[in-house]
C-alpha cells in the first residue's frame, strides 16, 4: 500500500497495515483471495459485512453505497477491447481500497505518480478523484476510437454498400449500449459525490469532482449519438443496396426490351415456312440485320430521351 504522512509530507510504500490518524493510505488488491479481502476491509478496517461481500463478488452496478464511516463505490474501467473492469472501491476517514480483479494499466501508472510526486494523496477523496478521473479520461478515448470507426464505416458503405461490416455495426450497437448503461449509472455516482456533501474531502475539492461529472456526461452524449449513427449507418447500407439493387434490374429490364424485338424479328424468319417472301431475296440476310439494328437505335433513342438510359 502507498502511504502519505501528514507529518513528513512523504509518500512511501509499506505492507498492508491499519493506517494511523496522521495517515493517508491507497491499498490496491488485484484479484485478491477472498480471505484477503476480509482480512483488509473486516479485521483491519472494521467495514461492514455488505460491503466485504460486494467487495468479494465484484458483481455490482455502477453504484455508491454510504454507511457509518466509510463508503462503498462501484465504478468501471475499460480495456482495449471495450469491455468493463469492475473497481470496488472502499473510501474512509483515511484510507482508500481498490479492489479490481484484472489488470488496469492506469491505475499502476497512478501508483507509481503517487509514489514519485507529492501532493495528491492528502485526503481520500482526493485519491478518489484521481482514479474516477483516470478512468473517465479512458472513456473519451474510447469515444475518439468510435468516432474513427464509425467515419471509416460511412466511408465504406459509400464505396461499397455491399461491404460485410453489419456484423461488427451490430457488435458495436451492443458494446455501446453496454457503456452506456454503465456510464449513465456513474453520472449519477458522481452527481451525487460533486452536488451532495461527501464526508472524506475539502470544500475546494469538489470543483474537481464536478469536472469529472462534466467529462462523462458529454462521454454520455456521444454514446447517445453513436448509437442513432449506428442506426442509421445500417438504414443507409439498406437503402443503398436498394438502389443499387433497382439500378441493376433497370439495366436489365432495358436490355431484355432491347432484345424483345430482336427475339421476335429472329424468331419470325426463323419460321422455316414457305411462302415467306424474303427467304428469296438476294440481300435477306442483310435486311435483317437493317431491321434489327434499326429497333436497337430507335429503342435506345427513345429510353435516352426518357432518361430511362
Amino acid at each position: 500500500m502507498l502511504v502519505y504522512d501528514h507529518t513528513s509530507k512523504q509518500t512511501t510504500t509499506e505492507k498492508v497495515r491499519k493506517p494511523t490518524e496522521q495517515e493517508v493510505v491507497w491499498i490496491r488488491l488485484r484479484d485478491p483471495e477472498a480471505s484477503e479481502v476480509k482480512h483488509v476491509l473486516s479485521d483491519l478496517l472494521k467495514c461492514h459485512p455488505l460491503v466485504v461481500e460486494d467487495s468479494i463478488k465484484l458483481n455490482q452496478r455502477p453504484k455508491m453505497d454510504r454507511y457509518r464511516d466509510h463508503i462503498f463505490i462501484s465504478f468501471f474501467a475499460i480495456d482495449q477491447q471495450h469491455e468493463p473492469i469492475e473497481i470496488a472501491l472502499v473510501v474512509g476517514a483515511n484510507y482508500v481500497v481498490s479492489i479490481y480483479k484484472h489488470d488496469i494499466p492506469i491505475l499502476d501508472e497512478l501508483y507509481e505518480q503517487f509514489k514519485n510526486i507529492e501532493g495528491r494523496m492528502e485526503f481520500p477523496a482526493q485519491i478518489l478523484y484521481h482514479i474516477m478521473d483516470r478512468c473517465v479520461d479512458e472513456y473519451v478515448m474510447v469515444v475518439d476510437h468510435l468516432e474513427d470507426k464509425i467515419e471509416e464505416w460511412e466511408e465504406a458503405i459509400h464505396k461499397d454498400p455491399y461491404s460485410p461490416i453489419a456484423q461488427e455495426i451490430f457488435r458495436l450497437k451492443r458494446t455501446t449500449h453496454t457503456l452506456r448503461k454503465i456510464f449513465v449509472e456513474e453520472r449519477t455516482v458522481l452527481g451525487s459525490i460533486s452536488h451532495q456533501h461527501f464526508p472524506y474531502t475539502i470544500p475546494e475539492a469538489d470543483v474537481y469532482f464536478i469536472d469529472v461529472f462534466d467529462h462523462i456526461s458529454r462521454v454520455v452524449d456521444s454514446i447517445d449519438m453513436f448509437r442513432d449513427s449506428l442506426t442509421g449507418l445500417l438504414d443507409m447500407q439498406i437503402s443503398m443496396k436498394g438502389d443499387r439493387m433497382n439500378e441493376i434490374m433497370k439495366t436489365l429490364t432495358i436490355w431484355s426490351t432491347i432484345f424483345l424485338p430482336l427475339s421476335f424479328v429472329v424468331g419470325l424468319y426463323g419460321m422455316n415456312l414457305k411462302g415467306i417472301p424474303e427467304y428469296n431475296w438476294d440481300f435477306g440476310y442483310a435486311y435483317v440485320w437493317g431491321i434489327m439494328i434499326a429497333l436497337i437505335l430507335i429503342m435506345v433513342i427513345y429510353f435516352k430521351k426518357k432518361k430511362w438510359l
